[in-house]
C-alpha cells in the first residue's frame, strides 16, 4: 500500500497550488461580494489544463488522473469555493458523460473546447418538482426527423448563466421513468428556443452562476445525442459519482482554508495575556479540524484512485462526499467560533467558509441520498 503521491501528481498539486495563493486568493473577497464570475481564472486553469484534468490531450485535456483532479480542485476551493465548483463540474457533471459515452465528432466538437478551458459546460438535471427523484424528469425531447424538439425548464444550473455547451437530461416519455432518459449536448449559444431564465441569488459561491435554462420548442439535432435511447440514467448516474469526489474535494478544500484561517488567527489574537492557541479548548478544535479533513482527504483520494483504475467506486464517492461535506460544515463552523466576533463578520474570510461550505451537503445528491447510496451497497439492493 503507498499512499505517496508520484513526482507528477506532486508537480501539479505545488502548480496549482501556488497558482490558487497568488492569483485566486487574493481576489477570493471581491467576487463574493460582487458575484462575479472569475472568467480570466477559468481560462489560465484551461491552459494550465485543470479544466479537464484527466481527459485524453487528444480531445483537450491534460492526460492525468482523478487523484489529480482532486489535488487540485482541493488547492483551489481553499482559495475560493466558487472557482472550485466551476472547475469540478467542467470536469465532471459535463466533462465525464461527453468522454464516457461521447462519439469521437461530439469528443471533438464539445469536449475539447471545454476541457481546454475556453468555455465552460454544465449539466442540466434539476427540475423544479425533480430533485433527489432523478428519474421525475418532466423536461420532454420528442424526436421529430433528424432534431428532437425540447420542452420544459431547469432550476439551479451551476455554470448556467455562463456555459456554452450543456449536457441536457430528458425524457422521450415521463410514462417510462427511468427508462425513457436521454442525454442531448446542447450549444447554448446557437440553439433556437432556448434561453437562460433567473438567476438565483444564493447563501454562498456567490461567483458561480446558477441558473433556470428554458426550454420552449427548442431544436437539438439528434447527432447530439449522447450514446444511445433509455441509456440517459445509467450516463447520469455514472456523472454524478464521478462528480461526488469533485464535490468531496471542493468541501475539503473549503475545510482546509477554515482551519488554515483559524490557526493563523489564533496564534496572533491575545486574550488573558497570551494567545487564544495556547488554550485547550482552542487546541482541540483545531486537531479535531484537521485529524476530520485528513480522513475525507484519503476517502476521497481512495474514490478517486479506484475510478481511475476502473474500479466501481458509486459507495466509496458518496461515502467520500457527504463524510467530506459534513465536516467541513464542522470545521467551517468552528472556525468562526474561533474567531469569535471577528468571525461573524466580512472583514475576515470566515464568514464565507460558514456560507460555501453548506451548499457541499445538498448539491449533487444530499448527504440524506448519500447515505442511502452507501445503505444500498452493503445491503445489496437498488
Amino acid at each position: 500500500m503507498n499512499f505517496a503521491p508520484t513526482e507528477e501528481q506532486l508537480m501539479v498539486r505545488d502548480m496549482v497550488k501556488k497558482f490558487a495563493e497568488t492569483k485566486i486568493k487574493p481576489i477570493a473577497a471581491e467576487l463574493d461580494r460582487t458575484h462575479r464570475h472569475p472568467e480570466e481564472i477559468c481560462r489560465q486553469l484551461g491552459e494550465m489544463g485543470i479544466m479537464g484534468v484527466a481527459v485524453p490531450t487528444e480531445y483537450g485535456g491534460a492526460g492525468m488522473d482523478n487523484v489529480t483532479y482532486v489535488m487540485a480542485v482541493i488547492e483551489i476551493s481553499k482559495a475560493c469555493a466558487s472557482c472550485g465548483v466551476i472547475v469540478s463540474v467542467n470536469n465532471t457533471l459535463y466533462g465525464h458523460p461527453v468522454k464516457t459515452y461521447g462519439t469521437e465528432e461530439q469528443k471533438h466538437k464539445f469536449l475539447a473546447p471545454v476541457a481546454g478551458g475556453k468555455v465552460e459546460g454544465c449539466y442540466a438535471l434539476t427540475e423544479s418538482s425533480a430533485g433527489s427523484d432523478a428519474a421525475s424528469l418532466k423536461c420532454r425531447a420528442e424526436l421529430k426527423g433528424d432534431r428532437y424538439i425540447v420542452n420544459g425548464s431547469k432550476a439551479f444550473i451551476t455554470n448556467g448563466n455562463v456555459a456554452r455547451y450543456c449536457v441536457l437530461a430528458a425524457t422521450t416519455d415521463a410514462s417510462l421513468g427511468y427508462k425513457g432518459i436521454i442525454n442531448l449536448i446542447v450549444d447554448m449559444k446557437n440553439t433556437p428556443g432556448f434561453h437562460v431564465g433567473k438567476l438565483e441569488e444564493k447563501m454562498g459561491i456567490l461567483a458561480s452562476g446558477t441558473a433556470e435554462l428554458v426550454f420552449e420548442d427548442a431544436e437539438v439535432p439528434a447527432a447530439n445525442l449522447l450514446g444511445k435511447p433509455g441509456q440517459g440514467f445509467k450516463q447520469m448516474m455514472a456523472g454524478l459519482d464521478s462528480g461526488r469526489i469533485g464535490i468531496g474535494a471542493q468541501a475539503c478544500g473549503i475545510g482546509r482554508a477554515a482551519l488554515e484561517d483559524a490557526i493563523a488567527y489564533a496564534k496572533e489574537r491575545v486574550q488573558f495575556g497570551k494567545p487564544i492557541s495556547t488554550f485547550q479548548a482552542i487546541q482541540f478544535k483545531m486537531a479535531d479540524m484537521a485529524t476530520e479533513l485528513d480522513a475525507a482527504e484519503l476517502m476521497l483520494l481512495k474514490a478517486a484512485w479506484l475510478e481511475d483504475h476502473g474500479y466501481d467506486f458509486e459507495k466509496e464517492a458518496a461515502m467520500a462526499k457527504y463524510y467530506a461535506s459534513d465536516v467541513a460544515m464542522k470545521a467551517a463552523i468552528e472556525g468562526v467560533q474561533i474567531f469569535g466576533g471577528y468571525g461573524y463578520i466580512k472583514e475576515y474570510p470566515a464568514e464565507r467558509h460558514m456560507r460555501d461550505a453548506k451548499i457541499c451537503q445538498i448539491y449533487e445528491g444530499t448527504n440524506e441520498i448519500q447515505r442511502m447510496v452507501v445503505a444500498r451497497k452493503l445491503l445489496g439492493t437498488r
